[in-house]
Parts: structure tokens; sequence; C-alpha cells
């Protein structure tokens, strides 16, 4: 594996535990203030993120790179609410699409045409993650202030979210 695509993938690895990490955090503040169905939503996501990271770590070592575990910063424990929540989920998919698109870049540049067939599923999965960020901070935003709404949010989001991934 060439030093630069596994310095990529390393960084990658990094990005997915960052936002795994995030969006625990993100699950506490909601289940600490009384949102189950979005806490469950990011508890979710949460581990999804990570075996996203942990499907990285078994490619590389598959093609006999090393793998660097990172170190995390710490992440953003509170929020102002539901809609700076999933602001905040919306730019971390979008940061996290950004990165895997610069792999794919280089991978092509550096014609390495494994690695970039394998984060094919990586580019798929993050046109879903971006989608369903953004409905939910669509319903949200539709919702406004309105604590009815916020009740009605929590208790179907995840039927929101399956319903937005089955498109």
């Amino acid at each position: 594996m060439k030093a630069t695509i596994e310095n990529l993938l390393n960084n990658q690895i990094k990005y997915e535990a960052q936002a795994s990490l995030q969006y625990l955090a993100m699950a506490s503040w909601a289940d600490a203030k009384g949102y189950n169905g979005v806490s469950d939503f990011f508890y979710s996501q949460s581990d999804e993120e990570r075996a996203h990271m942990s499907k990285l770590i078994k490619f590389v070592n598959e093609r006999g790179g090393k793998v660097i575990i990172p170190a995390l910063d710490k992440p953003k424990e509170t929020y102002e609410g539901l809609n700076e929540l999933f602001e905040k989920f919306l730019e971390s998919e979008i940061f996290v699409t950004e990165q895997i698109s610069h792999v794919i870049f280089e991978c092509l540049e550096q014609k390495d045409y494994n690695v970039h067939n394998f984060m094919q599923w990586y580019v798929t999965e993050q046109l879903e993650e971006e989608a369903m960020a953004r409905t939910l901070l669509d319903k949200l935003n539709i919702i406004g202030t309105d604590k009815s709404g916020h009740y009605l949010f929590d208790r179907d989001i995840n039927i929101i979210a399956a319903a937005q991934e089955n498109e």
C-alpha cells in the first residue's frame, strides 16, 4: 500500500472514530434531556460510525498497511436544543464526505483502484447519511420551537430515519 494512501486511510479511521464519539456524546445529551427517540437514534449512529472505522482498520491490515489507532478530540457535550444538535450532525456528515472524496481523488491520481473500489461503499453510505441528516434537520426547521412538535419528532425520529434510508 502506498504511504500516502495508507496515511489518508488512517486519517479516515480517525474521522470515523471521532464521529462515533461525537454521536455518543449527542446521544448522552439527548438522553439526559428526555429525548429517548433522539438518544436511541444517536446511539445507533455512534455504533454505525464505529463499524465504519472497524471496516477501514480491517481493510488496511488485510492490505499489509500499518493502522494507527488515533487519539480523539473531546466531543461537544452540550447543545442549545435539537436544531443545534442536528446542525452539528449534518456538519459532521458533510466533513466525512469531503474527506472520503479526498481519498477517492488520491486513489485515482495514484491509480490505486483496489482502495478506490473499496471506498465506493463509503461514498454510497455518505450519500445516505447526508440525505438523512438534511431530512431530519428540515423537519426540525419546519417544527421550529413548538414543544409538541419536538415531542412528536422525538417519538417518530427512528421511523423518519428508516423511511429516509428506504428511499
